[in-house]
């Protein structure tokens, strides 16, 4: 069975960028959403980027509209968040999910409990 794992996080300074990588299964069509979540310490997971497998984003949150972008490389199994103009509230431990759309919605605002998290996730940490 393939495991996710996450990769590509780091310390960087305010401005900077990572491009964070999530290798998986292999997800082809609509029937799946693809996203990436992070936690900070002593928050809750929030939905960061999702992505229709096989298709276009259909959600990123307010916070990094414009500064984030996620897409899919189905042909290496991989999903992928690059990151630009870092700031400190980015700040967390990143990890990637996949959710069946009839369960989770690919559209909208993405609830963590309905996706399935596979990896440990990647750190994140932005200095001012």
């Amino acid at each position: 069975q393939v495991q996710p794992v996450e990769s590509g996080g780091g310390s960087v300074q305010t401005g900077g960028s990572l491009t964070l990588s999530c290798v998986g299964r292999k997800y082809t069509d609509g029937h799946y959403c693809l996203g990436w979540f992070r936690q900070a310490p002593g928050k809750e997971r929030e939905g960061v980027a999702i992505i229709v497998a096989g298709g276009a984003a259909s959600y990123y949150a307010d916070s990094v509209k414009g500064r984030f972008l996620i897409s899919q490389d189905s042909f290496k199994n991989t999903l992928y968040l690059k990151m630009i103009n870092l700031q400190p509230e980015d700040s967390a431990n990143y990890s990637c999910g996949s959710a069946e759309e009839w369960r989770a919605g690919c559209f909208g605002f993405p609830r963590p409990e309905r996706y399935n998290f596979w990896g440990q996730g990647t750190q994140v940490t932005v200095s001012s």
